[in-house]
């Protein structure tokens, strides 16, 4: 289980939203947390209308001051500024990362843009595409950067590929140790949400393609009966459904649903919009939701 985090920080309030989970994962899970802040080269001086941390000196009393106050209680607390001055933020947490060896980074993402510009963005792509690190994408706005976390439900949406049983695997194990309960879900397209790969074919073959889909649902609940019995021999309590329609549509309304806390997704170890689980689904999903993502990196 995760017992290194990294956390970058930019000196914004509103990353700072990424500090109460990583204080409730660093106590549950009893990690270490190192806090990161990159000198950016031609910052400028105001981020989202606060002042920017362009120096080594007001970096690092600004990250000792988040040690102090929001970590007192961590077994092990860093801090690191990165001094020299580097163009491509990104891609120097994705070198940190290798220096740390952390086993999830914690990112907050923040912007005009939204999260659905970020997780489609530089940061989790180069972090995804080069390492097998899990990311946690957090999505802040104006005015809830102090709420509290609390992580009480997960839901892991599967798609019944063996590969993404490893974001299942990490997930559970997260569930266990932090006394959450996990809920599963795997989505079956209908002939109208089939993405494009398959929609034409569903167009010429619909009878065929409707009963290959309704095969399909049957075998997506015994996985999923099958996977429920794994957990609940691990002393968890989980529960499961399969659902039809919009994969990144029926995700995020189950974990309305559920009230859930965290969504697990597995991802792909490739760049650009190939990075992301199913293609499409995971930047979709986080484009609905203001939960965190997580995401977890899985190799063919």
């Amino acid at each position: 289980m995760f017992k290194d985090l990294l956390v970058p920080l930019d000196g914004s309030t509103l990353a700072e939203a990424a500090i109460p989970i990583a204080v409730e994962l660093s106590h549950k899970l009893k990690a270490s947390v190192t806090l990161l802040h990159v000198i950016e080269k031609n910052a400028p001086q105001e981020i989202h209308g606060q002042r920017h941390l362009t120096d080594e000196a007001s970096a690092k009393t600004y990250l000792e001051n988040i040690a102090a106050t929001c970590f007192k209680s961590t077994q092990k607390i860093n801090i690191h500024v990165h001094t020299e001055e580097v163009s491509q933020v990104a891609r120097s947490i994705v070198e940190h990362s290798g220096e740390f060896a952390p086993d999830l980074i914690i990112l907050c993402a923040h912007g005009e843009g939204g999260l659905h510009d970020f997780v489609v963005g530089s940061i989790p792509q180069q972090v995804i595409a080069e390492g097998s690190i899990p990311v946690l994408l957090l999505q802040a706005r104006e005015g809830d950067e102090s709420r509290k976390s609390l992580i009480k439900c997960i839901v892991v949406a599967l798609d019944g590929d063996p590969v993404h049983d490893a974001s299942l695997h990490v997930a559970s194990d997260l569930a266990l140790a932090i006394g959450a309960q996990l809920h599963l879900i795997r989505v079956v397209p209908t002939l109208g949400t089939l993405n494009a790969e398959h929609a034409a074919t569903g167009t010429l073959l619909p009878v065929t393609t409707n009963a290959i889909l309704d095969l399909t649902e049957d075998e997506a609940v015994k996985y999923l009966d099958n996977q429920l019995d794994f957990l609940r021999e691990k002393g968890l309590e989980a529960s499961a459904e399969v659902e039809r329609g919009d994969p990144a549509q029926e995700v995020v309304k189950s974990a309305t649903n559920q009230h859930a806390d965290m969504i697990v997704l597995g991802t792909h170890g490739k760049k650009g919009m190939g990075a992301l689980w199913a293609g499409s689904v995971a930047p979709m999903i986080v484009a609905r939701t203001q939960l965190p993502i997580l995401l977890i990196p899985v190799r063919r």
